[in-house]
């Protein structure tokens, strides 16, 4: 099975600090990679490389068989949820849609599929704006799913909103795995590992790989970790 993304010794910097230290990674057809990591660690400027958005210093990052450096056809199959509000602010949720469909080059059929799955006929005339956070989610998630992808990327998709939102929301993303998609994750709540294959987590410029059990164990292990070194500090 030939990895839908491959990553070896990537190198970024930012100024004089070094944010990625030669990491190398793969993700294969159908899983879902988590990226995790505390603020800073460098979540963020990952997906945005592996996204196309960002230039990196050196290595190689290949994306659906594309060196992402010389082609952006990768593009065509990719859907992409940012941190940073990824929707167009100044129009409705029903406009955002039919905008970003044609964008994509997205078909009415897909349009309508989306709306009943994220169950947003009742936002379609809302201005983006005016949505709870929950609902400006799954309008998000069912933006990037428009062009029905082969590769999903977001970033911190399940924040703190309604539960029926949540439960939507991570529904819709079995189900795209279930069928073949595959996902990569940035968070930073560690109860959300549970829905990964894998868990990247980013420290000091490094890639540590773990099951998600082992994320749980080693982040158990630092807090306790944190909190004897702390109250080493008060005693």
């Amino acid at each position: 099975m030939e990895p839908v993304i491959i990553v070896r010794n990537l190198l970024q910097k930012t100024g004089r600090h070094t944010l990625f230290n030669g990491i190398s990674f793969d993700v294969l057809p159908g899983e879902s990679f988590g990226v995790f990591g505390l603020r800073g660690a460098g979540k963020t400027a990952l997906l945005h490389i592996l996204a196309g958005v960002d230039r990196f210093k050196s290595g190689q990052v290949e994306i659906l068989g594309y060196n992402i450096t010389k082609s952006e056809k990768f593009k065509r199959d990719l859907g992409i949820v940012t941190q940073e509000k990824s929707l167009f602010l100044d129009m409705t949720a029903g406009e955002n849609l039919d905008f970003i469909a044609a964008l994509k080059k997205a078909s009415r059929v897909n349009v309508y599929s989306v709306i009943e799955r994220y169950e947003l006929k009742d936002f379609l005339s809302e201005p983006v704006t005016a949505l709870a956070m929950g609902a400006f989610q799954r309008l998000s998630l069912a933006c990037a799913m428009l062009n029905r992808p082969k590769l999903l990327i977001a970033d911190e998709i399940i924040k703190d909103f309604d539960l029926y939102s949540r439960n939507l929301i991570l529904k819709e993303l079995r189900q795209f795995q279930a069928e073949g998609g595959t996902c990569v994750y940035g968070f930073s709540s560690i109860e959300f590992c549970e829905q990964m294959s894998q868990v990247g987590w980013l420290e000091n410029g490094q890639l540590h790989i773990y099951e998600p059990k082992e994320a749980l164990v080693e982040w158990d292990r630092q807090v306790k970790f944190y909190s004897e070194q702390s109250d080493g500090h008060h005693a």
